[in-house]
C-alpha cells in the first residue's frame, strides 16, 4: 500500500540537521574478515544446497559458519570473525517474516554502535538450482540500462536507455522510451487493457530492473487501479486478468535483472514456501537481487529511501550500498529523536497498528509522535534484501550529474575524506531532487567507505553534523558550493 497516513497521526514534521554523532567504539578492534556466509543445518544436509554455499565462498573467499534454527545463533562468531558483508544461504521453507526481522536486527549487534556492521543479502530460491542461478547471475558486475514500472516517479525516464512504465497517479495511463536519445512518449490505454499493457512492455523491453508499488500480497502483485494480477504459480510468473479467467506466462527473456518492489505490501515474505511471489521473481523472473517489505507497508521511507539513494548519483553506489546507506540515515534519526527507537520492538504489523504504535511511541517519546517517527519505527527491520550483497549492480551514471567527487587519504591515525564540487555542482541533486520528498525528504551526504575503517571519529575542531562508522560517513550540514573543496578528518585506530 502506498497510502501515508497523515489523518491517523500528525502532519510530517520537517526534518532538522542532526548535532555531531561520531559514536565511539572499543579501541583496538580490528576490522575483522571481509565476507562471511552463513548456512542452516537445512542446507548443510542437503549436497545441491551445499553447492550454492562452496560457490559463494570460492567467489569471495568467504569464512562459512552453520547454523541450526536461526542466524543468531551465529551472532558470536560473527563478533570474532566482523565480516562486512554476510550472505545468509537458507531454504524458502525456513524463510518467513520474523526472520527477515531479526536478520535486520541482528546486523547492528556486532559491536555497541547503533549501526549495522554489515551489509546483508538472503540467498534463497525456488530449489537448489534457483539458488545457485541466483549467485551465477550476480558475479559479473551489471550496469542497469533498461526498466520497466508500475509507478509514475521515474516516467522521466533519465537513468535508462529505454523504459516502459504503468502511471499509478493517472488511470489508463502509460508510457515509453524507445532508445537513448529517444524523447518520452505517453499514451493511455482502457482500464481492462492495463495488465496487458504491462506484460506487453515487459516483453519489448527485456527489463534488467523492474519497480513496483501497487498492492500486493505473497501471493499476487495489482496492476494500478486493481486491474489484474500478477500471480505465482509452482515458481513462475503469470499474468491474469480481472476480466478474463485465465493465466498467461510472462514472457522472460532470461537475462538476470532487479526487481525493486520499492512500495509493495507482503511482496518480500517468502512466507516460508516456495510458491510465494518473491521465490517466483527469483526464480522464473530471474532476478539475481530483490528487493522487498515483509509487512504491509505504509510510510516507505526504507524502500523509497532506498531507491532515492541509488537514483540520486547514479553510479555512485551499487544497490546494496544504496539501501545500506538509507538504512544507517534512518537510524542516526531514529537514535536523535529516543534512542529507544532502536531497540523496542513495533508492536504490531496488522489493522491495530494504527491506534496501538502512535499510543506506543508517544509513551517512548513523552509527546505525541510525528508521522514520520511513527512510520521510520515501523519500517526499521522490515525490508528484505535478496541477493549477493557484494554483487556490483549499478545504475548507469549521468555525464552531467556526476559534479562532484570523493576521495580518502590515511596517513597515520587519520583518515582525510575530501569532497570536491564541480563548477557545475547543484547542491539540489545531491539532495535527492526532491524525488518522492512526501516520503524521503532531502538526502544528506554520504559516502560508503572504498574499505572499512578502524574505529573512525571526527577529530577535534570541525563543526561538522556527521554521522560516522566504519563503513560510511553522513553529513547533514551539507550546503556545498560549486567548485569548492571540503575535508572532512577522521580518527582512526591502526
Amino acid at each position: 500500500m502506498k497510502q501515508i497516513y497523515k489523518v491517523l497521526i500528525v502532519a510530517c514534521a520537517m526534518l532538522v540537521a542532526l548535532p555531531s554523532f561520531s559514536q565511539k567504539k572499543k579501541a583496538g578492534k580490528n576490522v575483522g574478515n571481509e565476507y562471511v556466509v552463513l548456512a542452516s543445518s537445512a542446507v548443510k544436509g542437503d549436497a545441491a544446497w551445499m553447492e550454492v554455499v562452496n560457490a559463494l565462498q570460492a567467489k569471495h573467499g568467504a569464512e562459512v559458519v552453520f547454523f541450526d534454527k536461526a542466524p543468531r545463533e551465529s551472532l558470536e562468531t560473527l563478533k570474532t570473525l566482523r565480516p562486512r558483508y554476510v550472505a545468509v544461504v537458507e531454504t524458502p521453507e525456513n524463510l518467513g517474516r520474523n526472520y527477515v526481522i531479526d536478520l535486520n536486527k541482528m546486523s547492528r549487534e556486532v559491536d555497541d554502535d547503533i549501526y549495522a556492521d554489515y551489509l546483508c543479502g538472503i540467498i534463497t530460491g525456488y530449489d537448489a538450482a534457483a539458488a545457485m542461478k541466483m549467485v551465477n547471475n550476480s558475479t559479473e558486475p551489471f550496469v542497469i540500462h533498461n526498466a520497466v514500472a508500475t509507478i509514475h516517479e521515474l516516467c522521466s525516464a533519465k537513468w535508462f536507455d529505454t523504459y516502459g512504465w504503468l502511471d499509478d497517479h493517472t488511470m489508463g495511463l502509460w508510457g515509453e522510451k524507445t532508445g537513448k536519445d529517444a524523447k518520452v512518449t505517453t499514451g493511455n490505454v482502457p482500464r481492462e487493457k492495463m495488465l496487458d499493457k504491462f506484460a506487453e512492455l515487459y516483453a519489448k523491453y527485456a527489463p534488467d530492473l523492474v519497480v513496483t508499488a501497487a498492492h500486493a500480497t505473497e501471493r499476487n502483485l495489482e496492476m494500478p487501479y486493481s486491474m489484474g494480477n500478477i500471480i505465482a504459480k509452482e515458481g513462475k510468473l503469470y499474468a491474469r486478468s480481472a476480466f478474463e479467467n485465465k493465466n498467461t506466462p510472462l514472457q522472460e527473456s532470461g537475462k538476470r535483472k532487479v526487481y525493486f518492489a520499492v512500495g509493495n505490501c507482503l511482496i518480500g515474505n517468502v512466507n516460508n514456501t516456495n510458491t510465494s511471489m518473491a521465490v517466483a521473481w527469483m526464480n522464473s523472473g530471474n532476478a539475481a537481487t530483490m528487493i522487498g517489505y515483509v509487512v504491509t507497508t505504509w510510510h516507505g521511507r526504507n524502500g523509497w529511501g532506498g531507491l532515492k539513494y541509488w537514483l540520486t548519483t547514479p553510479g555512485r553506489y551499487t544497490l546494496a550500498e544504496a539501501i545500506y546507506m538509507n538504512q544507517q540515515d534512518m537510524l542516526c534519526q531514529m537514535n536523535e529523536w529516543n534512542p529507544k527507537m532502536l531497540t523496542e520492538d513495533y508492536p504490531a504489523f496488522d489493522m491495530t497498528e494504527f491506534t496501538v504504535a502512535p499510543i506506543a511511541l508517544q509513551k517512548l517519546l513523552g509527546k505525541q509522535p510525528t508521522n514520520d517517527q511513527v512510520g521510520f519505527w515501523h519500517d526499521r527491520d522490515v525490508l528484505a534484501f535478496y541477493g549477493d550483497p557484494k554483487w556490483d549492480v549499478r545504475l548507469q551514471e549521468i555525464p552531467e550529474e556526476n559534479d562532484y567527487t570523493v576521495t580518502t587519504k590515511v596517513k597515520g591515525k587519520q583518515c582525510v575524506v575530501t569532497i570536491t564540487t564541480h563548477d557545475n555542482f547543484k547542491l539540489g541533486l545531491m539532495k535527492g531532487d526532491k524525488f518522492k520528498q512526501e516520503h524521503v525528504l532531502d538526502l544528506p551526504f554520504s559516502y560508503f567507505f572504498p574499505e572499512r575503517l578502524n574505529n573512525p571519529r571526527l577529530a577535534e575542531g570541525q563543526d561538522w553534523k556527521a554521522a560516522v562508522d566504519e563503513n560510511f560517513l553522513i553529513i547533514y550540514n551539507c550546503d556545498f558550493e560549486p567548485g569548492k573543496t571540503y575535508e572532512v578528518i577522521l580518527d582512526i585506530d591502526k
